[in-house]
């Protein structure tokens, strides 16, 4: 097996940037063909949509966005470049939203990852992922066609017959949630049968040091990718295990929640991911969940950027005193006020009643100064407390409910 999927991962920063600059116009053209994208992006010239910085200034598309649209014009919401009855197969995930999947080229991505994690011919993929509506269990069977490997369409669940199928077909690789395989080893030696499994390919849930040191203890090295059910594979782990890289047929920002502009490099951020999926091309599609980029690349000499891995979720949308506040209202405050480079909601209790404190990075003295824009902002009135320009935390958090409820 070579050590690299193809020649795209090794490209330098050069030639990447060339690459982009021919590839966004052509996306953003795609989406412009579908009536609901096209809605969404609103007047926009394709051709001049050639770099990260004019990408940044199209709008982001929520899964919010996305079930609109597909109430509205179902199944799709108008957001693929080809009907419905076009695509070989119509997924649905909880919301309900409706994803498109197709048999050709691998057409989420997954055999670059399943590469990495050293899975080719030869093997034997058990893959545990659901088939059941939801697409996890095709991403990783067409990442496993890709990659030249069998696959035993395990599914979900009945783990004894999960080990007696291992153990008769030989299975070699484990595709799943990271927990479940421990579940499938434990059985198998309660069992008292031994599994041929030494690589594991997992995303889908946390993998924790301890679970994958233990699976190390047992001969099975353990990698993991980030994927969606819109997108595909994002990033993966390769054996250096050193972030996650983000796949070629992806282009990854990392903005502050509730927004669309682009955080400062290393700096906790909402992952925002645009398709170069020819059949859907989601332009800016807010994940939901918070990264942050990795300096320089990786020792295993794949190129492409890197992000740390999920870093929780950026939608901390809470209820203060009756009144929603969400991550967009303070960031139109820190955008009302130039001088100000950060700003964060700290929800507390005081005796039986809600309390709101606003953070506010700042070089200036003056909290009163804020007090209005942060009851324009937020319609609420909140204590403010002025912090030193890079003293708040860089954790993504805009909103930090502290208040607890049990």
């Amino acid at each position: 097996m070579s050590r690299y999927y193809d020649d795209l991962e090794t490209r330098s920063a050069d030639a990447r940037a060339a690459a982009l600059a021919q590839a966004l116009p052509l996306a953003v053209s795609r989406a412009l063909s579908s009536p609901g994208l096209a809605a969404h992006l609103g007047a926009v010239e394709a051709a001049q949509i050639t770099s990260l910085e004019a990408l940044a200034t199209l709008p982001v598309l929520r899964k919010s966005d996305l079930g609109a649209a597909q109430k509205a014009a179902a199944p799709f919401g108008g957001m693929t470049t080809k009907p419905a009855h076009a695509f070989a197969h119509i997924f649905q995930s909880p919301g309900p939203i409706y994803e498109p999947g197709d048999t050709s080229a691998d057409w989420w991505r997954m055999g670059r990852f399943l590469h990495a994690a050293g899975v080719g011919k030869g093997d034997i993929v058990q893959n545990c992922f659901g088939y059941h509506l939801t697409p996890a269990g095709m991403i990783f069977e067409s990442g496993a066609r890709a990659v030249g490997a069998a696959v035993l369409p395990a599914g979900t669940g009945q783990t004894e017959l999960q080990v007696r199928a291992a153990v008769d077909v030989g299975t070699t690789v484990y595709a799943g949630t990271p927990d479940y395989l421990k579940v499938i080893l434990d059985k198998a030696t309660e069992m008292g049968e031994r599994l041929a499994i030494t690589r594991a390919a997992v995303g889908g849930g946390a993998l924790f040091p301890s679970l994958r040191a233990e699976y190390a203890e047992r001969g099975i090295s353990c990698l993991q990718c980030y994927a969606t059910a819109d997108l595909g594979n994002i990033a993966y782990e390769s054996p250096a295990m050193e972030g996650m890289i983000v796949d070629e047929g992806v282009i990854v920002e990392i903005v502050r929640p509730g927004t669309g502009d682009p955080v400062a490099p290393g700096e906790v951020g909402e992952v925002v991911v645009t398709s170069l999926n020819p059949g859907y091309p989601l332009i800016r599609f807010a994940t939901g969940d918070l990264s942050a980029v990795l300096p320089g690349v990786s020792p295993c000499g794949r190129t492409n950027m890197r992000i740390k891995g999920w870093m929780g979720r950026a939608d901390q949308t809470t209820k203060i005193k009756g009144m929603f506040v969400r991550p967009e209202q303070l960031a139109a405050f820190v955008a009302a006020h130039p001088e100000v480079k950060r700003a964060r909601v700290i929800a507390t209790r005081e005796g039986e009643m809600d309390a709101m404190t606003v953070q506010v990075e700042t070089e200036t003295c003056e909290p009163e100064r804020y007090a209005a824009g942060v009851v324009e902002a937020l319609k609420l009135k909140g204590k403010i407390e002025l912090v030193a320009p890079g003293s708040l935390p860089n954790d993504g958090k805009v909103i930090d409910d502290q208040r607890k409820y049990d």
